[in-house]
C-alpha cells in the first residue's frame, strides 16, 4: 500500500505536503513509511486481531494477561512515534499534513476499533489526531473508518 500512496502522489502531482519535494522533509515521510511496518501497523494490527478477530473466530476470550503482552507492545511504539516522530512539530514532516500522518493515523484507529482508546491519556497524539481529521475532513475521514470502528461489535 505505501508503493501505491507513492505512485498516486507522483502520477497525479498531487499536492507537494503530501510527499514533499523538500528533501528532509521527504526524508522525515520515508522514515516514518519505513518504520512503521513492524512497528505502529505491527502492533496496532496485533492488538486488533488479538481483541476482535482472535475471540471471533475461536468464540473464546483471550487471556487478560495475554491481551496486557499486546498492549503493552502498543504502548511502547506509541511512545517511540511521539518522541521520535511528532516531536513538537504539527504533523511528522513539519508544519504541513503528509502520507506519512494519513498512514499513521490509519494504522492507529486499528486499535481504537478494538475498543483500546490510545488517544485517551496522551494529548500530543490527540491533538495530532485533531489535525489530520481537520486537514482531510472530519465527514471523510469518519465515513473512511467507520467499519473498523464498528469492528468491536461483531
Amino acid at each position: 500500500s505505501i508503493a501505491i500512496l507513492l505512485y498516486l502522489a507522483r502520477k497525479f502531482k498531487t499536492p507537494d505536503h503530501w510527499y514533499p519535494s523538500d528533501l528532509q522533509k521527504r526524508a522525515r515521510v520515508d522514515e516514518y513509511l519505513s518504520w512503521q511496518h513492524v512497528n505502529i501497523r505491527g502492533k496496532g494490527s496485533k492488538l486488533f486481531l488479538t481483541k476482535v478477530l482472535l475471540p471471533l473466530l475461536t468464540g473464546q476470550p483471550l487471556p487478560p494477561e495475554k491481551l496486557e503482552g499486546v498492549t503493552e507492545e502498543l504502548n511502547v511504539v506509541l511512545k517511540q512515534f511521539e518522541e521520535k516522530f511528532l516531536q513538537d512539530k504539527p504533523f511528522i514532516a513539519g508544519s504541513e499534513i503528509s502520507l506519512a500522518d494519513v498512514v499513521a493515523l490509519v494504522e492507529l484507529m486499528q486499535p481504537v476499533g478494538a475498543g483500546y482508546d490510545l488517544f485517551e491519556e496522551r494529548p500530543k497524539l490527540a491533538e495530532w489526531r485533531r489535525r489530520v481529521e481537520e486537514a482531510v475532513g472530519k465527514q471523510l475521514f469518519q465515513e473512511a473508518h467507520e467499519g473498523i470502528l464498528n469492528a468491536k461489535n461483531l
